[in-house]
């Protein structure tokens, strides 16, 4: 397993939509390894296969629903595998809150997703498999399939905070 570089604003790729995957081999676990070390060394939440120069349908996603919420330093986090994934349902339900990527250091946009989402994709074998995620599963699968797609964050907030933007200081 190695680090994968992740691609940054300004590359075309992010911009692209990605094709299926069609082969189920060694070659797509690598893949899939490596984006999962590539994440958890990047301390981020989700990762999809162009933000690692990958014009494939795959993305992988933190899955919080049954972490504690006092994790132990040692708490191994878990994560799971979309490959080719249809977004069967949104909820009508959203909420607006700050998302950041991995691909956009340091822009945080206000962004409005749907609450639940149900999706549909295959694992690292091919087998086809359903998902019903809410709160911040579902805000991530809704993020990565984006990028799938061609859209990023910068294309979706209605506003932006930067995590460098200086304080107001009184003159």
């Amino acid at each position: 397993m190695a680090l994968r570089t992740i691609v940054k604003d300004g590359d075309p790729i992010l911009k692209k939509v990605c094709r299926p995957v069609t082969k189920f081999d060694d070659r797509l676990a690598t893949l899939l390894d490596d984006m999962q070390d590539t994440l958890v060394d990047a301390d981020g939440l989700g990762l999809a296969g162009p933000q690692v120069g990958m014009m494939r349908r795959i993305f992988i996603c933190l899955d919080d629903r049954n972490r504690p919420e006092d994790a132990p330093a040692d708490y191994k986090d878990t994560f799971i595998e979309f490959i080719n994934p249809e977004i069967e349902y949104l909820s009508d339900e959203t909420v607006e809150l700050y998302e950041g990527c991995l691909s956009f250091p340091g822009h945080n946009g206000a962004i409005t997703r749907s609450k639940k989402v149900k999706v549909k994709a295959q694992d690292r074998n091919g087998n086809w498999f359903e998902l019903e995620a809410e709160n911040m599963l579902a805000r991530c699968i809704q993020h990565e399939n984006d990028h799938l797609n061609g859209v990023t964050i910068m294309d979706r907030a209605t506003h932006f905070y930067e995590d460098d933007y200086p304080e107001d200081t009184e003159d």
